[in-house]
């Protein structure tokens, strides 16, 4: 199966620093796939060179059959297929969570207005939040800022879904309500890479894990095999400490 996005000999430095160290990650339609790591491996970079938010220095992105590490002016374009969400919401504080998510279609693919926060209400139940369209981000907790966010996200029907680790700002009692409703998503069917320290949510949602050190991936496998006692030792110990 040809996958829905694949980047082979990613590169990315800045400066003298290398960040990623050719990296080989690829996603099929359908699938969820979790990045895990320790700290500076690497992670959030490589989601941002995905996403065409940071240029890459060496390899290839192949996203829909197209190779869009070089898109340059289309970018924009592009990433209107890929939706992101990022640690800290990132939401306009001035609009209601409706008008947050029907913003985009609008202003962006030229959407009615009508049509757009018709949706938008809608994308507000799919994650949980039916009472919360005329709310403003300063009324939310963190966990209902980042179910607005993916709601956002999801509002631009892109193809892929990108989590830059979506639970890493929020209070312990409200990371399982954003975890429940990215859970969903995946069951649904919707290609996701996610970029986690929620090892349990990658128990249960993950298709396949990758586990990235130093700017390069080290390990990569299915879910069950990934959690296994079959794990490479350095996997074992970094799940040993962050499960401990």
């Amino acid at each position: 199966m040809t996958p829905l996005l694949a980047a082979a000999g990613l590169r990315k430095s800045y400066g003298p620093l290398e960040v990623l160290r050719g990296v080989d990650v690829d996603v099929a339609r359908g699938e969820c796939l979790v990045v895990i790591g320790p700290s500076g491996s690497g992670k959030s970079t490589l989601l941002r060179c995905l996403n065409l938010l940071e240029p890459i220095s060496g390899g290839r992105i192949v996203f829909q059959g197209e190779d869009i590490a070089e898109a340059g002016r289309r970018a924009p374009e592009i990433r209107r297929r890929i939706g992101m969400v990022f640690q800290n919401f990132e939401l306009f504080r001035h609009l209601s969570a409706l008008d947050n998510i029907a913003l985009a279609p609008i202003r962006v693919k030229g959407e009615d207005r009508r049509a757009a926060r018709e949706r938008a209400q809608h994308l507000l139940a799919k994650v949980h939040l039916p009472d919360k369209s005329d709310a403003f981000p300063d009324e939310l907790s963190g966990g209902q800022q980042q179910r607005v966010a993916i709601a956002r996200a999801l509002a631009m029907e892109p193809a892929l879904m990108l989590y830059d680790e979506p639970t890493s700002a929020l209070d312990p009692e409200t990371v399982g309500e954003v975890l429940q409703v990215m859970q969903e998503l995946a069951e649904e069917g919707s290609t996701s890479i996610v970029v986690t320290h929620e090892m349990g949510f990658a128990r249960r949602a993950a298709d396949r894990v990758v586990f990235m050190d130093a700017g390069a991936v080290a390990h990569a496998a299915p879910a069950a095999r990934f959690f296994s006692n079959e794990a490479p030792e350095r996997v074992a110990r970094f799940l040993g400490k962050i499960e401990a």
